[in-house]
């Protein structure tokens, strides 16, 4: 078995494109109209899982945006030159919270993405 995609919760539709295509560099595999939503699914380059970016619909998912994993980094970015990446992003603008560091099992560091959720850039080791 194999995950093949999974849902990101957002606000708005062209701001989630924005973020994965734009800053991170994801691909935007479709775009589909459905009247009161949208099927938007986005993809790294060369990766199997999709994520589906689901505009919220009501209070409880719109309070579980940023929230999805708790508090918690909870997405892992994983990255074959971490010196590369982390620049990358910075430039695009995002803020990381702390510096890298060097753990058993590779080269980390934690951001969040404009909707509050924690991410980790990491290179294996």
């Amino acid at each position: 078995m194999n995950i093949t995609a999974f849902t990101y919760i957002i606000p708005d539709y062209d701001a989630g494109i924005a973020f994965f295509c734009g800053t991170l560099g994801f691909d935007l595999v479709a775009d589909i109209d459905q009247g009161r939503k949208r099927w938007v699914e986005v993809k790294a380059p060369g990766a199997n899982t999709s994520v589906i970016l689901a505009r919220a619909d009501g209070p409880t998912q719109t309070a579980a945006i940023g929230q999805q994993g708790a508090g918690r980094v909870w997405l892992f970015l994983e990255t074959d030159d971490f010196d590369r990446d982390h620049a990358h992003l910075t430039a695009q603008g995002i803020t990381f919270e702390e510096a890298p560091r060097h753990e058993p099992y590779g080269t980390v560091a934690v951001f969040r993405d404009p909707f509050g959720s924690r991410w980790d850039l990491i290179q294996k080791a």
